[in-house]
């Protein structure tokens, strides 16, 4: 028999609020974005998850201490033209279908009681190639959100994703719309090969439009050209190794 328990590290109250979803995934892009939305506006924890549909292990932090694993919750208190936020981060999702609808389904319920009324899913689209200059897709709940996303530079591409959202960045919007909440996932374009905090900086500057706010890019984008320097070289490698390899397509 299965268990889910939720504590709450902080009771929290929200009006009008966006829950803002990165969990890992492709390229870890929504994860990385969330992440540092959090440590730019000194969010606060208010709740942990803890579920059987996680995998079977603790984690151990720098000082040997064990933590089973979760998911967290994080609020940020706008004002003026920012709103209330809430972000869901973690090192996992649940581990199968059932397990996704359940974690999904309480969580939508919850969120709707602190005051959530609209849900932004973060993720990336994996294209199985080096993305040099990766685009943000979009997917939403309704004509409006499709409008605010293109107001910010998502694109919206017919039959893409082919295979639709997999995962908490799709029920988490699919259970929420039958409750009458809105919503939307911005997808940064990426390899899927490597944690990828190019895609992550995009999406995030779509965000700054979608919320209103504004951060520092400059830790990511320094990481991105990191990345992108290992990339390099990771090619020109393999390009000397093509020369030099004898050609063998031929019959003899």
């Amino acid at each position: 028999m299965g268990f889910t328990e939720i504590i709450k590290t902080e009771d929290i109250q929200l009006k009008d609020a966006i829950l803002l979803e990165g969990l890992p995934g492709v390229g870890n892009v929504g994860k990385l974005a969330a992440t540092h939305l959090i440590e730019e506006l000194k969010a606060k924890k208010c709740m942990e998850i803890y579920s059987s549909h996680f995998p079977p292990q603790v984690l151990i932090d720098d000082d040997g201490i064990v933590n089973l694993v979760n998911n967290e919750l994080y609020y940020y208190n706008g004002s003026g033209k920012t709103r209330d936020l809430l972000f869901l981060v973690g090192e996992y999702q649940g581990m199968d279908s059932s397990g996704q609808y359940d974690l999904c389904t309480q969580l939508v319920d919850l969120v709707k009681q602190i005051g959530v009324t609209t849900i932004y899913t973060l993720g990336g689209y994996g294209l199985g190639k080096l993305v040099p200059e990766p685009r943000v897709l979009g997917a939403a709940t309704s004509k409006e959100i499709v409008e605010s996303f293109k107001s910010a530079g998502v694109e919206f591409i017919e039959g893409e994703p082919g295979a639709g959202i997999v995962g908490a960045s799709g029920l988490l919007l699919g259970l929420g719309k039958l409750q009458g909440i809105q919503g939307g996932c911005l997808m940064g374009e990426t390899s899927g090969y490597m944690v990828d905090p190019k895609s992550a900086s995009v999406v995030l500057k779509s965000l700054q439009k979608l919320l209103n706010i504004k951060i520092d890019l400059s830790e990511l984008e320094q990481r991105a050209k990191q990345v992108d320097s290992i990339t390099t070289q990771l090619k020109e490698m393999e390009t000397g190794e093509s020369e030099d390899r004898p050609d063998v397509n031929y019959i003899g």
